[in-house]
């Protein structure tokens, strides 16, 4: 094939992507898709013409028209295909299967911990995927591409996980290579703090914010930092693991080993530890202190203060460094709501410059246990709609209609909220 031939299928690539993605945010139709991208009436009813052969696009009744011709409406057929979401946390597992559009389907959540080790996890991984599936109705063949978010650094070049602090056991596993080998599907890997900083892009209040930071707390500390709509991974994906910077380089060791961590103060087993000890009650867990700080209780609202003080301190040193328009707290301690995010804003606003302070927005997230999930969705969105992943998706959709494949029965499991969907990011094109 000449060069001349290569790019020209590249272009054509380009053009159907931009078609697709476009039809991701609106119905519209050829003509509608012809002016909005300069492209002609002809180069759009070819390109068209293979998304339904493929199943990836239908016509919808005619509408409305001012004179001749109606137009024929076209929609992205979110069923074409599925997505496959995986939230692994320190002591639970969530599974989630979504449409096209990212509208979850159905969900699986277990208890389980990522220390009893990978072979353990991987394999409850794959029983918790297929029994959802099954449920469902939804064959595995249909699932485009599986996405899983893990509490730990990920290599983003070789997908391994590198010294995990929370996750002992874990360093040097591929996960992505591992659970596609079980479950025969693409796989993405990516650190829960960076899909919690997709999701609120794309999913919460902060949607379509292109410059924003997800702190998520809970067993582990670490930061998604978006950078004008792009994740900054670092030269590895190391970037954002704010946990193991020392805020008092006197104080106690954390898991990393170093001095006066940010982990070691204001995790939360740290928080249940210093609430045990004050209150003489060995049984308290986050969701009592949650609950207690509500209700006026003083020691909850004590120890509630005193990690909001020590994550102000994080807090301002990501303001500083990174100037963002709003960082938003997520994770098991966020439920704590003002109890939490007011001293941790009073801090943080007190140590950081006038320009990275005047203006920045400190919240919770209001995604909740649902932020794992749906930044699992993002990336694979983000990944799917890109020239590397096109022909894969358009062969499932193109295999799944051969198929006959109908649409499931109604959900069997609890949903994620169904939120709406923003503009479509430009995509990363290194995923």
């Amino acid at each position: 094939m000449s060069d001349g031939s290569l790019d020209l299928a590249a272009i054509r690539v380009q053009h159907t992507l931009m078609l697709l993605r476009a039809l991701w945010e609106h119905d519209l139709s050829r003509a509608d898709l012809a002016r909005r991208f300069g492209l002609s009436r002809s180069a759009v009813s070819s390109i068209v013409a293979d998304l339904l052969e493929a199943g990836l696009v239908i016509e919808l009744s005619p509408g409305a028209s001012s004179g001749g011709r109606k137009p024929t409406p076209l929609r992205l057929q979110a069923r074409a295909a599925h997505l496959l979401a995986v939230d692994l946390g320190a002591r639970h597992l969530s599974v989630a299967v979504t449409d096209l559009r990212g509208h979850t389907l159905a969900r699986n959540d277990r208890s389980h911990s990522v220390l009893e080790g990978p072979q353990a996890t991987y394999a409850a991984v794959e029983s918790a995927s297929l029994d959802l599936l099954a449920s469902t109705g939804i064959p595995l063949g249909s699932v485009a591409m599986v996405g899983i978010g893990i509490p730990g650094p990920v290599d983003h070049h070789s997908g391994r996980v590198v010294q995990p602090p929370n996750m002992r056991g874990w360093d040097d596993e591929n996960v992505a290579e591992q659970l596609a080998r079980r479950l025969g599907r693409p796989v993405l890997v990516e650190n829960d703090a960076n899909l919690g900083a997709l999701a609120e892009a794309r999913f919460g209040a902060e949607r379509g914010e292109r410059d924003l930071i997800y702190l998520k707390v809970a067993t582990g500390i670490g930061a998604g930092i978006l950078l004008g709509g792009q994740l900054l991974r670092g030269a590895r994906g190391g970037a954002g693991e704010i946990g193991h910077i020392s805020i008092n380089e006197s104080g106690p060791a954390g898991r990393s080993g170093n001095p006066g961590s940010l982990e070691s103060y204001a995790a939360a087993d740290v928080l249940l530890e210093r609430a045990r000890s004050r209150s003489g009650d060995l049984s308290l867990e986050v969701r009592d202190l949650v609950r207690r700080a509500r209700s006026g209780d003083p020691l909850a609202l004590e120890v509630w203060r005193e990690t909001g003080e020590h994550l102000g301190v994080a807090i301002a040193t990501l303001l500083n460094l990174f100037n963002p328009a709003a960082v938003v707290l997520g994770g098991q301690l966020a439920a704590a709501g003002d109890a939490l995010l007011q001293p941790a804003r009073e801090v943080a606003l007190r140590r950081t410059l006038r320009i990275n302070r005047e203006s920045v927005r400190i919240s919770a997230s209001t995604l909740g246990a649902d932020a794992g999930l749906l930044g699992s969705v993002s990336l694979l969105l983000d990944a799917l709609f890109t020239p590397r992943w096109l022909a894969h998706l358009t062969g499932v959709a193109r295999a799944a209609r051969a198929q006959g494949g109908r649409a499931p029965p109604p959900s069997l499991s609890r949903p994620v909220s169904s939120p709406t969907l923003p503009a479509f990011p430009s995509p990363k094109e290194s995923v």
